[in-house]
């Protein structure tokens, strides 16, 4: 392999030639760099990385930098990017995307240089098979002396060598320890290498540089005396002394023994105030987390009572008002007695009163005695301790100790730790980013002690440090090497204290300090290298058997890649369970393990499988943990085969992520590409050709005229002006052979002549594409009457055949008033131009009438030719149409053809008669209307042909296909709004019967993925949706029945097309929308075939209960549901069914599973049977107004409403938790007194167990099962179940002050607002307020209530008000700069989180969810069109609409034109 220089790849790094050396040895094998801390071995690394990215460009490989700590995670990222041009992405746990997003990751992972991450999440990746090791080049490992037993480091080692050495990547570790063991330093080393298939390679040539880089600390040990027996400086009574006297009962989470124990070991290290201290901090936190496990009980009975409702006044709950042993009282009572002593509320980081060296043990003395010898005005130092409880009170204490009080700035830093407990969890450790605050105050010297675990030996950057202490015994070499790292000046001492008279430990360091030489002669001086089959090692103690070894399986999923083995198993099932929902009252599922050398697994009974498939039973094995893991394989294993883990080994998909298939495995097509608004050719039926086809067109069912046009229409009937209109059957239309040029010429010039006069008062140039035309008694086109209006385009002034027959029913126009029309009304041969207009009128105040016309229509340089005699003639306007809006009740909302209230007198010789029939020219008036409708209906039946759906009614279609961008007086809004409901019933069956033993967590999140907006337009676009979506506005501002300016007029082929624009959210809505009009037409049956047409995961076409039905058996049903059954008036077949509908999983067993499936079946069923209501009963509403509805009827305060006071669910629900039980107790007697009205209207402030609703909604999802499917008769019973709501429920309920917060947001384009959960008292660590936060400003908060709920409500309606008032400091004006909205990156965020997520997934806690889903609620409930569609509509160029140059009258001079006579667009 040919090197490549390190000065052609970046002439801003300059290595130390030990680091170069390294370098080139890395050039050409897998190698292990054993440098010490502080010599540079990341930068050797980004040295490799920029080598192997030039020398694999190309290939498709990316560079992995694993760590093995998260904190490692942006340290080592940023300095990579720092020192590399390559794209470099950082991902550990807690910002990773969602290991169920496989397009998400592939996204990522194809768009990235080198990835920086954490051990474990990188095997996570290779697990599920979003990634392979074979398309890797480089795998730098940090830390690597970590690779050995069940670290995650060795399982990525283990996925490596499956693959053949030619596919493999580089390996490149890094450690300042690669010995753990130096009694055997061969074998370690062996071991290590063996593992990352590499060789420990040191410097060799440049070993002084080296170590004036890296230089040794001074080190010595320190020995301390015993300590005492007693402490009598120290005050007499102790707070041990006084816990003492508390017996405390075994039901109480207070571990006596374990504590004391504890306190013993404080006492030995600290003395007796780090003991008591130790003992105060601990007991006062297991208060808490008893107190906050209390609240969650009893929480609605102790929130009440600190209630008020007069001005909302809520006081969080203390210990004295929460039901606790009185153990636990006197407890807190004995604490608070010692508060002065240990807690300082002003600073927790320090103890309130000075540390007396006579209440410290001997070691801490001889600690504060080395801290204050070592002390200069430079000094920074850490101290290693071993325990976090020692750490975090040796912090507290030195700062008060009098000797060190002006010199330290002191603060612990400890690892974060995990527990599956919620409470303790929040109790354990530092977390990440307390973590990376105190190292930045390391950094800056703002603290210049630490006290610090193991996580401080390795990886974080610190600064070199003067001093560095190990208070405890060394307990192996890497935390030796590791700790004397940190102490890297010339002038750095490490210091190891031992206690007088333990040899044993002394002996222990010497033996690390001595080896130590030896060992690193060891791998600076050998050069034999062999590779040897690695040896497994799995937990602390545990060396696996080879013969277990041997027989360990590897299951590959062949579609996929993803694997399956012994050490990822158990994660996997740990997965699957903590995917199962739950309430505050329901442990965390986990499986359980029973058994030593064959090990039985037993599943949670959460999990909906049958009793075969919940406990399984490995093969025998040499080693109990072995044991374990081959059966959790076994468990995966079958339940992959079973369908609940999928191909990629994942027991969910994502719900945030871009899915490339349906959860039917149909591919979905990538929409990330589709532009936001869309510019695209829908059809249309106006079209030029040679083939053209004559419709007769009737008014009060009298024929009148012909329409024209290249497409055979549709018959349709509306109503216009008080006429009723319809348009016939068309026919082919016949041309002379001889004449039809001039034919075809003739109804050009008739329909440009037609709709001059009659619709828009201006020509049109372009050539039109269809054509209203007189017609004959014999329903032909009259072509002589065509030809003589041609002649006198402009009108005829020959009045010699028109009389008072004649008056109102021709049209005239003034030579005065170009381009109005107006309608005869009477011929008046009584007045001429010279007569004297009466007094009073409106030419009274002139001497004669023609005084009146010749002022009025004279204008600079033109004097009109007024007649001094002839007749004159009254006249009125002829009324054009400013829209072609029509109503689909066909209810007449046209204006009529004339007002007679203004009637103008003109002189008859100035004006000219139309020579266009009455027929004719009142058709005209009809015809924008008339071809709306016709287009629209043509569309609609269009695509019913062409997409394969069932016969939706005319109307319906039309309307799910009408944007509200067309103004057009209805729109797709209200059948979205039904579809949507449609919607998420049809995918929730599918799934439910599809995933029979999949959990309702993991149901949820496949039907998210089958109605998210992506999904939806991905469908759309797949099926050409947009091509028959009505956009055109209805103000007929231009005459869009004309062909492209830019249409070739030689291509004969009929164009039935025409380019609209519009946002790309409208063919989803359209989606859902089509699901409405097939469910408004035909019910369930036939959205199921509309939505199967359409590529929905709805399973087919086949009816429901021909797919499903008859399944199970049918069975008594026990007496306790005898009441239930009579108050659903529904007699239940299948017993069984109803017994799991009411079991709460706290009840389940292996004989029956509890109601969460039936609870997933019956939220859908309730929201489509609600809305259906809500539809057919208040059609004139808005969607906003029956979403609103909707909302309120099936929220979880209503829906337990209806449970408890309808159907008395909570005398038969059964439960096995005593916490659930008390908490539904106290919860009835409130929903009793709360009245439907109240409940629907305010819901929002009430919390009900979440099991109360989950009831209601398994029993009636049951009920639809039990039917066998049969939606209307399972409508019914929901019906009859939710009829105290249903009766309330009206479109203007008043909305809840979130959601007018949000569309009070939306409308004012502000896009950094969020909630945010706070807590309202710090001792107790439990979320019960609010607080809402504008450009980072705390606007409102904390507001605590009883509730969540309330309290969100009420910090969001006392927002509104901040937001809003003027004389607010926080009036948005004065602390929003958004503009008119947010940034193009901020936007595009937004809009891809509305598109990839439900409402309800959208996190209001995050600046950009909380606009998303402002933005949503804003379209629902606020009533206007989004910005895009409102620009659509009002803007005909931006719809696609062509301009058609109205700016030419038809061959007349514009002088001509009246100046009184406004520009006739209409």
């Amino acid at each position: 392999m040919s090197s490549v220089r390190v000065e052609d790849l970046n002439e801003t790094l300059l290595p130390r030639r030990y680091q170069e050396e390294i370098f080139s040895r890395a050039q050409d094998g897998n190698v292990i760099a054993a440098l010490d801390t502080g010599s540079g071995k990341t930068y050797i690394s980004t040295l490799l990385i920029r080598w192997i990215s030039v020398r694999d460009a190309g290939l498709g490989k990316i560079i992995v930098f694993l760590v093995p700590k998260v904190a490692l995670v942006d340290q080592q990222g940023d300095f990579v990017a720092k020192h590399t041009p390559l794209r470099v992405s950082k991902f550990c746990g807690a910002t990773a995307i969602d290991m169920a997003d496989r397009s998400g990751w592939l996204k990522e992972l194809e768009n990235v240089d080198v990835l920086v991450m954490t051990a474990q999440l990188f095997l996570n990746i290779l697990t599920h098979g979003h990634w392979a090791l074979d398309k890797v080049s480089l795998m730098v490992i940090d830390e690597c002396h970590h690779t050995r037993k069940n670290h995650a480091y060795n399982g990525i080692m283990r996925e490596y060598f499956q693959l053949p050495a030619r596919k493999r990547p580089k390996i490149f570790g890094m450690t300042a320890s690669p010995v753990w063991n130096p009694k055997d330093a061969m074998e370690s080393l062996s071991t290590l290498e063996r593992n990352l298939d590499a060789k420990v390679m040191a410097v060799r040539q440049h070993i002084d540089e080296l170590k004036a880089h890296a230089p040794k600390p001074k080190e010595w040990v320190h020995e301390y005396p015993s300590s005492p027996p007693a402490y009598p400086e120290y005050p007499s009574c102790s707070l041990w002394e006084r816990l003492s006297t508390i017996t405390f009962p075994s039901d109480i989470d207070i571990p006596v023994e374990k504590i004391h124990a504890r306190y013993e070991m404080t006492l030995q290290t600290l003395g007796p105030y780090g003991a008591d201290l130790f003992l105060y901090m601990d007991l006062r936190q297991r208060i808490s987390q008893i107190l906050d496990q209390a609240m969650e009980g009893d929480l609605d009975s102790v929130a009440i009572k600190h209630y008020y409702q007069d001005g909302d006044i809520y006081m969080a709950p203390t210990i004295s008002d929460v039901q606790l042993p009185p153990q636990i009282k006197e407890l807190e009572f004995i604490l608070d007695d010692f508060r002065e002593l240990f807690e300082d509320e002003t600073n927790p980081d320090v103890v309130p009163v000075t540390v007396h060296l006579k209440w410290c043990s001997p070691k801490v003395r001889t600690l504060i005695d080395i801290l204050f010898d070592q002390y200069t005005s430079t000094f920074q130092g850490i101290i290693f301790v071993e325990q976090r409880h020692v750490a975090a009170c040796l912090a507290r204490m030195l700062p008060r100790v009098p000797q060190l009080s002006h010199l330290i700035r002191c603060a612990q830093l400890i690892g974060h730790g995990t527990s599956n407990n919620i409470y303790k969890s929040r109790a354990k450790g530092m977390a990440v980013r307390n973590q990376q605050d105190v190292v930045k105050l390391f950094r800056e010297r703002q603290v210049n002690l630490l006290v610090a675990t193991s996580v401080a030996e390795e990886g974080l950057d610190f600064p070199a440090c003067d001093l560095v202490i190990r208070f405890d015994p060394l307990q192996h070499m890497v935390g030796y090497l590791q700790s004397r790292g940190r102490a890297r000046h010339q002038t750095s001492t490490f210091i190891i204290m031992v206690e007088q008279g333990h040899e044993a430990h002394i002996a222990r360091y010497r033996a690390f300090a001595e080896s130590e030489p030896q060992i690193r002669q060891v791998y600076q001086t050998r050069d034999d290298y062999k590779r040897l089959i690695a040896i497994e090692e799995e937990e602390e103690g545990e060396i696996i058997d080879p013969l277990d070894i041997a027989e360990r399986e590897r299951f590959v999923v062949p579609s996929t890649g993803a694997v399956l083995t012994y050490n990822s198993a158990s994660g996997l099932l740990h997965q699957l369970c903590t995917l199962v929902p739950r309430d505050r009252f329901t442990p965390i599922a986990l499986p359980k393990y029973e058994g030593d050398f064959i090990s039985t697994i037993r599943l949670p009974l959460s999990l909906p499988l049958p009793p075969e498939h919940l406990v399984y039973t490995g093969p025998e094995k040499r080693s109990k943990k072995e044991a374990k893991r081959a059966v959790a394989f076994v468990a995966v294993k079958n339940l992959h085969a079973l369908n609940v883990f999928d191909d990629y080994l994942l027991p969910a998909k994502s719900v945030k992520g871009r899915d490339r298939e349906d959860p039917d495995g149909w591919p979905l097509l990538d929409v990330s590409k589709v532009p936001h608004i869309m510019h695209v050719l829908v059809r249309d039926p106006w079209t030029r050709g040679e083939k053209q086809y004559l419709h007769i067109v009737y008014l009060d069912g009298r024929p009148t005229a012909g329409l024209i046009t290249g497409t055979l229409l549709p018959p349709v009937e509306l109503a216009c002006g008080g006429i009723f209109v319809s348009a016939g059957e068309g026919q082919p239309l016949e041309f002379d052979a001889e004449d039809e040029w001039h034919q075809r010429r003739g109804l050009e010039d008739f329909m440009r002549i037609g709709l001059w006069w009659c619709i828009t008062g201006k020509a049109i140039t372009l050539p039109l594409t269809c054509y209203l035309v007189p017609i004959t008694h014999e329903l032909q086109v009259d072509f002589d009457a065509i030809e003589r209006t041609v002649r006198d385009p402009h009108g005829s002034p020959d009045w010699s055949e028109i009389g008072e027959e004649h008056c109102g029913r021709v049209l005239v126009m003034c030579s005065s008033e170009h381009g109005r029309p107006l309608i005869l009304r009477r011929i008046r041969d009584d007045i001429t131009p010279m007569s004297r207009p009466p007094e009073g009128s409106r030419e009274g105040g002139h001497a004669t009438y023609w005084d009146y016309w010749t002022q009025r229509w004279t204008r600079k340089r033109f004097i009109p030719d007024v007649p001094e005699g002839g007749p004159c003639i009254e006249a009125e306007h002829f009324v054009r149409h400013i829209t072609c809006a029509y109503a689909l009740d066909h209810s007449d909302i046209s204006p009529p053809i004339s007002s007679a209230a203004q009637v103008f007198l003109y002189p008859q010789r100035m004006c000219r008669v139309a020579q266009i029939s009455e027929d004719v020219f009142r058709t005209f008036h009809i015809l924008p209307e008339l071809c709306h409708r016709i287009t629209d209906v043509w569309r609609a039946r269009t695509a019913r042909a062409e997409l394969g759906l069932p016969p939706i009614a005319d109307d319906l279609m039309v309307q799910a296909l009408t944007l509200p961008a067309a103004a057009a007086g209805f729109s797709n809004q209200l059948l979205e709004t039904l579809g949507d409901a449609v919607l998420k019933l049809g995918a929730a069956v599918h799934l439910f019967n599809k995933y029979p033993h999949r959990h309702e967590g993991q149901l949820d999140m496949l039907r998210r993925t089958c109605v998210c907006n992506r999904t939806l337009l991905a469908r759309a676009i797949e099926h050409r949706l947009e091509q028959y979506l009505t956009s055109e506005t209805q103000h007929i501002r231009v005459w869009r029945y004309i062909t492209p300016e830019d249409h070739d007029p030689s291509i004969a082929e009929p164009l039935r097309f025409a380019a609209r624009t519009f946002p790309r959210r409208s063919l989803q809505d359209c989606m859902e929308a089509t699901l409405g009009a097939s469910f408004a037409t035909g019910g369930i049956q036939m959205a199921l075939r509309a939505g199967t047409a359409l590529g929905l995961s709805f399973g087919g076409p086949l009816p429901w209960n021909v797919r499903y039905g008859g399944r199970s058996p049918e069975n008594p049903v026990s007496p306790l549901f005898s009441e239930l059954q009579e108050a659903l008036v529904y007699q239940f077949k299948h017993g069984q069914l109803l017994f799991e509908a009411v079991t709460h999983p706290s009840f389940g067993s292996y004989d029956n599973m509890s109601y969460q499936r039936l609870e997933f079946l019956g939220d859908a069923l309730i929201d489509l049977v609600v809305m259906r209501y809500l539809y057919f009963k208040y059609p004139k509403a808005t969607s906003g107004q029956l979403s609103w509805a909707r909302s309120r009827a099936v929220c979880a305060s209503a829906l337990a409403w209806a449970a408890v006071n309808r159907l008395e669910l909570h005398k038969i629900l059964l439960v096995n938790n005593v916490g659930l039980s008390v908490a539904i107790g106290k919860y009835v007697p409130i929903l009793k007194e709360i009245s439907n009205v109240d409940i629907i209207n305010n819901g929002w402030k009430q919390d009900p167990p979440k099991a109360i609703s989950d009831v209601l909604e398994s029993v009636l999802g049951a009920v639809l099962i039990d039917s066998d499917y049969d939606f209307e008769k399972a409508a019914v019973v929901v019906e009859t179940a939710m009829a105290d709501l249903l009766a309330v429920l009206t479109p203007d309920l008043p909305r809840d002050p979130i959601s007018e917060l949000m569309v009070w947001a939306a409308q004012s384009s502000c896009c950094k607002i969020t909630f945010r959960k706070v807590q309202s008292r710090p001792d107790v660590k439990r979320y019960d307020a609010f607080s809402v936060i504008a450009h980072d400003i705390d606007v409102v908060g904390p507001v605590a209530a009883p509730n969540l709920s309330r309290a969100k409500g009420l910090a969001a309606e006392r927002a509104r008000v901040a937001l809003s008032d003027p004389s607010s400091p926080y009036h948005l004006s004065r602390i929003c700069n958004c503009g008119k909205g947010p940034t193009v990156e901020v936007e595009k965020e937004v809009q891809e989180t509305i598109d990839t997520s439900e409402p309800k997934a959208l996190d209001d806690e995050t600046e950009i969810g909380f606009t998303a889903l402002a933005r949503v609620t804003n379209e629902e409930l606020g009533g206007s069109e989004s910005a895009a569609e409102i620009d659509t509509e009002t803007n005909p160029v931006a719809n696609g609409e062509e301009e058609n140059k109205l700016n030419e009258p038809m061959q007349v001079n514009q002088a001509d034109q009246s100046p009184s006579e406004p520009e006739a667009v209409v």
